[in-house]
């Protein structure tokens, strides 16, 4: 049933913000907090969880075509959790493979935590780890000049394309090194969730110009459906208990705030007229519904599999 009927008007003019909002990923320290509690209150881990030992199993059984040895590709692969769960699965469901592992992560602390996360995980001698402590854009350049020729035959992207400058560029790039019959995983935000609502109604305040913090699944779909590239996907269905950030002063509803808007001290530092918008919104059917009288914010990812 649509709400378009009985939607709050919202404010999006320039007259919103007054002045540049501080952008979360500033703050390292505040970002892992919220992050942190993030996961805490929302399914994201069960969801990635499930995919990962349910669904993605068929994925990779599907490709490598019976050689020796695969070459796989993490890019924004954080502190190593979700990589090393999938290539569990990679080696359960081709036992006698090698795996050239390229991991791709800006972040010196996540560097860290993977390989100290891998130091300490037994049996990944069929394992070859090249680090890159670079981003997605500084890793193509690095990977142009070098013209290294190898073709991938596994690349995934998770949850990373909204800090790049253009994503349908960076999907493009990385399509682009994929072997014949090999498999690029994308996961996103969904273009029908709570965030994709919140992002598009308040671009202007809350989106850094330079990166894609706005961007949601239904912008990639549009980009490969316009470019006649074949892909596979399916919607992880996700929530977010987000009832504390209606109590005013709450500190973990603060943290959650930050976490939703991706600005540091939101509810401080946000105008008046936009801090009510952005509450307004986050309680409308668009975006949440109250279970049990806890406001649960709609958080579903999607993922993409896209061909060669």
């Amino acid at each position: 049933m649509s709400h378009a009927l009985n939607k709050p008007v919202y404010l999006t003019s320039s007259r919103t913000m007054p002045a540049p909002l501080r952008s979360l990923v500033e703050d390292t320290s505040r970002y892992l907090k919220s992050f942190e509690l993030f996961l805490d209150r929302s399914s994201e881990h069960q969801c990635m969880q499930s995919f990962i030992h349910n669904s993605l199993p068929d994925i990779l059984g599907s490709i490598g075509g019976g050689r020796p040895i695969f070459n796989v590709m993490g890019v924004g692969s954080g502190g190593g959790e979700n990589d090393l769960e999938m290539l569990a699965q990679l080696h359960m469901k081709h036992p006698h493979v090698k795996v050239n592992n390229e991991v791709v992560e800006p972040s010196s602390d996540m560097l860290h935590k993977y390989k100290v996360l891998v130091s300490k995980t037994p049996n990944l001698d069929y394992i070859n780890f090249t680090w890159n402590k670079m981003t997605a854009s500084e890793f193509e350049k690095h990977w142009q000049e070098k013209n290294f020729g190898k073709k991938m035959d596994f690349i995934h992207l998770i949850q990373m394309l909204y800090y790049v400058k253009d994503p349908e560029a960076t999907v493009s790039f990385f399509r682009s090194l994929l072997d014949k019959d090999r498999k690029l995983l994308i996961i996103l935000v969904s273009g029908e969730g709570g965030w994709a609502t919140l992002l598009k109604t308040y671009r202007a305040a809350l989106c850094k110009p330079e990166i894609s913090q706005c961007v949601n699944m239904g912008d990639i779909k549009t980009f490969l459906d316009t470019k006649d590239i074949q892909y596979t996907n399916c919607v992880l269905q996700s929530h977010m208990d987000i009832t504390e950030c209606f109590t005013e002063g709450d500190e973990v509803g603060e943290l959650l705030l930050d976490f939703l808007t991706e600005v540091v001290e939101f509810s401080k530092n946000a105008p008046e007229d936009l801090k009510k918008g952005v509450l307004d919104l986050l309680r409308h059917p668009d975006c949440s519904k109250e279970v049990d009288g806890r406001i649960m914010f709609n958080s579903s990812m999607e993922v993409v599999v896209v061909e060669p």
